[in-house]
């Protein structure tokens, strides 16, 4: 029997899911998708290849064994300190095995996670935490600043270094920073601070009893906008990232106990925790880790480890390809590359095809969607310039912009709707919100598009005027509402630029009041001061006036495809 790829029991043809008929022949078109929470997925990994290593970071080695023992622990000793179902747990790491210790050791607390950006300023944080109403915050002693220097201070801070895993040189940067930014004791006077070391060492396992966990409850909340005033969250449940490790697993292939996932998308963002850190763990793969995609160190991280899939950005890739060029190198273990979170050119995907002999396709999604919605076959049979076909279980379609309501034929453009098990619940504590992107199931995704006759989608425009720079979300109304702050400053108005290394660059168009003139250098400072690095303008221009509607709308589109005057780039 075929199902309807998410609602169970509706028949479906090939004429309105025409992808059905095109999918590679290793993968099916309906998949079962477990009702079990998050941590289910680290204990079996644990139970079937408990020696296997789970992630490798610098020289550090963690088994899955290991890395559920040390979650059932840190679970067990949260409960001890009261957390209860649904508290929500805040983790502000980079990408280090502990990351995975602390998104299980919530999970099987009953907590729900919340995902914090190191990339954030404090203010950024400190909104957060209190739209939230989160309390306990696990994360680096270096970052102790970002989670205590506004009015708001957590009750419990659990933190790790990642100082004793580094190299000599980056050892002794690492403790300077330490050092001027003091610790927990200085700036969370009234805080208690506990070492996630210390916890993980001194609290049994075996002390762990399992509470009662909804698999259709909130676990993972991330910001996706607003951060600077009235903050917007994606509320995943547990139910809507299995399905989307499921989907992806499905995709890849399904090679269990035999993969090696390249994990330097950063596991705050829903795009690397779902594709490295729960693909990942489903598959019982090892992730090799790095904190920061640097050139380099992500070159010798390849050679080294043999990785054989790696889900990236095309700014990863463009930087790569650069290095490679220069200096060939034989990197044939990786085997499947999906990128995402920006349009990839084809020039980019052929390129590093070309020097690795990896299968190098286009991917699309949201972090209302878990994300994952569409890939392009692995099989050989992808179309550049194409976002893919949608994965098992989920179902798209082009509507017409003014309704959302009509489907549009083949080959024309719409908007870009999708449902699936992997749509989020909504927005935290914001129904209307959530009302006005999520209608009669369907996930409207603000993105114009065309579906053509076999199923390949393709994005052709935005009808938001998000910004993705190096894979990173930037929305212009946010960075707008801190650069209006800036003395001086009448008005601004902020677009994206595309750029074929970063996916696109962020650009302030500045209108200064009469008689003040635009200083670049402190108007640097004042970004670098008040906002996260991706958000920065690295293209700032100064007009007299902004292009408006008769309501006064600034017309970003004309900025973007206006003639370009002088710029000044950092």
């Amino acid at each position: 029997m075929s199902f309807h790829p998410s609602i169970p029991g509706r028949t479906v043809d090939s004429h309105s899911h025409p992808w059905l008929d095109h999918y590679p022949a290793c993968v099916r078109k309906q998949i079962h998708i477990a009702s079990e929470p998050l941590p289910y997925l680290l204990e079996r990994s644990a139970s079937l290849w408990g020696t296997r290593p789970a992630c490798i970071y610098y020289d550090q080695v963690l088994t899955y064994e290991q890395a559920f023992e040390q979650s059932s622990s840190l679970a067990a000793w949260l409960m001890d300190q009261g957390l209860a179902p649904g508290d929500r747990v805040a983790v502000l790491l980079p990408n280090c095995p502990e990351y995975l210790v602390a998104l299980n050791g919530i999970w099987l607390a009953g907590g729900t996670a919340v995902a914090l950006s190191p990339l954030f300023v404090a203010e950024e944080v400190e909104s957060f935490l209190k739209a939230t109403d989160c309390r306990i915050v696990i994360t680096l002693d270096v970052l102790s600043p970002l989670i205590c220097s506004g009015d708001l201070k957590p009750e419990l801070v659990i933190y790790t270094s990642l100082g004793d895993r580094m190299s000599r040189l980056e050892r002794l940067g690492y403790a300077w920073v330490r050092l001027m930014r003091l610790g927990f004791s200085s700036v969370c006077p009234n805080t208690k601070v506990e070492s996630l070391s210390r916890i993980i060492h001194t609290t049994s396992a075996d002390s762990y009893s399992a509470p009662e966990i909804d698999v259709n409850g909130p676990a993972y909340i991330l910001p996706t906008g607003g951060t600077t005033s009235s903050p917007k969250a994606v509320t995943l449940s547990h139910r809507n990232l299995m399905a989307n490790a499921t989907q992806i697993s499905e995709w890849s292939g399904n090679f269990a106990g035999r993969e090696t996932f390249l994990s330097v998308l950063p596991f705050f963002h829903s795009y690397g925790l779902s594709t490295c850190l729960m693909t990942g763990t489903y598959l019982g793969a090892t992730l090799v880790l790095h904190h920061r995609f640097r050139t380099a160190s992500v070159l010798r991280l390849i050679q080294d480890h043999r990785p054989t899939v790696f889900p990236a950005v095309p700014a990863m890739l463009s930087a790569l390809n650069g290095m490679l060029e220069k200096s060939p190198a034989k990197l044939t273990s990786i085997r499947a590359v999906i990128s995402g979170g920006a349009a990839l050119p084809q020039t980019v995907a052929e390129k590093f095809s070309e020097m690795t002999g990896a299968a190098v396709v286009e991917g699309y999604g949201l972090s209302e969607a878990s994300p994952v919605t569409h890939a392009g076959p692995l099989d050989g049979t992808a179309l550049p310039r194409t976002i893919g076909l949608p994965l098992p279980n989920t179902d798209a379609r082009i509507v017409d912009v003014a309704t959302g309501t009509e489907t549009l034929p083949f080959g024309e453009v719409g908007e870009l709707v999708v449902r699936g098990p992997q749509v989020m619940l909504g927005y935290w504590n914001a129904p209307e919100e959530t009302a006005k992107v999520i209608r009669d199931g369907w996930l409207h995704t603000g993105d114009l598009a065309t579906c053509d006759e076999n199923g390949f989608f393709r994005v052709v425009d935005r009808k938001k005027d998000l910004i993705i720079t190096n894979g990173f979300n930037v929305y212009p109304t946010d960075v707008e509402e801190v650069l209006r702050k800036y003395p001086g400053v009448a008005d601004v108005a902020v677009v994206g630029i595309p750029n074929e290394d970063h996916g696109e660059l962020v650009k302030a168009i500045v209108v200064m009041r009469s008689g003040k003139t635009l200083n670049r250098s402190d108007f640097d400072s004042f970004s670098r001061k008040h906002l996260a690095a991706h958000k920065r303008p690295r293209l700032v221009e100064e007009s007299k006036e902004l292009p408006k509607n008769f309501l006064g709308k600034v017309l970003r589109r004309e900025l973007r495809d206006s003639e370009p005057i002088p710029t000044t780039s950092t």
